[in-house]
């Protein structure tokens, strides 16, 4: 019986990589163990990670009720395919429509292909009636499909993919007159996030969402909000747009009509899921969209696992409380430690730098131990897992601190 070899044992990752692996992202460490928000490098040097696999990781690493969760379903039942019926996804699905609001869930396998299915509801709904457009924003992200990648307002990820998918119309984000004069007779629907992550963590205004909802309404149109990154509870909410209107007057009935959620659904596995609100539940049937692994058994189990703990540990609760403790210490440093400005909510915090870069700031902060994430804007996330501790909010700004 053959055992798969430690990782020390193994020639250099960087060797590996650059003989066998395509090029499509700067790496930096090689990890090779994680335990809660640590991990380690194969030289044995920790890290307090709180990048989270970009908003993914958010039970942190190694945790016992997922490792218990992929061997006891490993062992049962790991796929069977969407022509038949398992118990796991649907009741994933009924748990995620009931924190959600009525409706039914589509289940895929990342965040690019919910939006994919929320591109695709829009088109086969506005099909009859000629209106295909979607109006998205600038400095959004949706993926790296060609038609993610389309509607993405972020003109250095489409450079050399040219001709695009049409039907794409971008317009300047929280601009509400914008969006307005951007509809024609082609327009079947409006795409925007809650905060916009790769974009910089730009948070959405009460405004600017309830008159979404509002113009949508008046003009029969899909109000679709991509919560691949920014829901989940990764605010303290379930979705971002929860806890932006939470305050406001109204702001409790808003609902969108589709959304996109993946990253922190599955905690490391990979999963994603559409929401779809209970008016257009059905447009998408039968040979109309599908997939060979979404909501597979195995993904199902681990969602729910996932959800389990956040329910049990009341992580939503904690998220926000310590997403507020970093928010009051990073904005202790604005000013005087080149930070400009903090943003965000709870597990999903940016600080702009003043005049530097993102992805040297990074590289000074991983040197002194602390992973984070470059955006867009000369900003820096923070994207802590759920369960991230008082200590470990303070250990990153001691580090932030002193390394900036």
């Amino acid at each position: 019986m053959t055992t798969q070899p430690l990782a020390h044992t193994l020639p250099r990752a960087e060797d590996l990589y650059a003989k066998f692996v395509v090029p499509t992202a700067r790496r930096g460490l090689t990890l090779v163990r994680g335990q809660g928000a640590r991990v380690w490098d194969d030289q044995g040097r920790p890290y307090l990670d709180l990048g989270g696999g970009v908003a993914v990781n958010s039970l942190g690493h190694a945790h016992p009720a997922i490792t218990e969760t992929l061997a006891r379903q490993s062992a049962t039942l790991i796929h069977s395919c969407n022509l038949y019926y398992n118990p796991w996804q649907g009741e994933l699905a009924r748990r995620l429509v009931e924190w959600t609001g009525p409706g039914k869930v589509f289940f895929c396998n990342s965040g690019a292909e919910a939006n994919e299915a929320l591109i695709k509801l829009a088109r086969k709904w506005g099909h009859d009636s000629g209106r295909y457009e979607v109006i998205t924003a600038t400095n959004s992200f949706h993926g790296r499909t060609m038609a993610t990648l389309s509607a993405t307002g972020q003109d250095k990820i489409k450079i050399g993919f040219e001709p695009l998918v049409p039907g794409f119309v971008t317009v300047p984000y929280n601009d509400l007159a914008a969006v307005e004069a951007a509809i024609t007779p082609k327009t079947a629907a409006i795409l925007v996030e809650g905060i916009q992550g790769e974009g910089g963590v730009n948070v959405a205004t009460p405004d600017y969402l309830l008159g979404l909802r509002k113009l949508a309404d008046a003009r029969n149109l899909l109000l679709l909000m991509d919560g691949v990154q920014c829901g989940y509870f990764r605010t303290g909410a379930w979705q971002s747009f929860q806890r932006i209107l939470e305050k406001t007057p109204g702001g409790d009935a808003f609902r969108p009509d589709g959304i996109a959620m993946a990253k922190s659904l599955g905690a490391g596995f990979p999963i994603g899921a559409v929401w779809f609100r209970e008016p257009y539940q059905d447009v998408l049937g039968p040979g109309s969209h599908g997939t060979t692994y979404g909501g597979s058994p195995l993904a199902c189990s681990v969602a729910l696992t996932v959800l389990d703990v956040v329910e049990r540990e009341k992580l939503a609760a904690n998220i926000r409380a310590r997403g507020d403790e970093l928010i009051a210490g990073l904005n202790k440093l604005a000013g005087t430690h080149g930070i400009k400005q903090v943003r965000g909510f709870g597990g999903l915090v940016g600080f702009e730098m003043e005049n530097e870069e993102p992805a040297p700031v990074v590289a000074r902060l991983t040197e002194a131990g602390l992973l984070l994430i470059p955006a867009a804007n000369k900003t820096v996330r923070v994207l802590a897992p759920l369960n991230v501790t008082a200590g470990e909010i303070a250990e990153a700004l001691a580090i932030i601190e002193r390394a900036l």
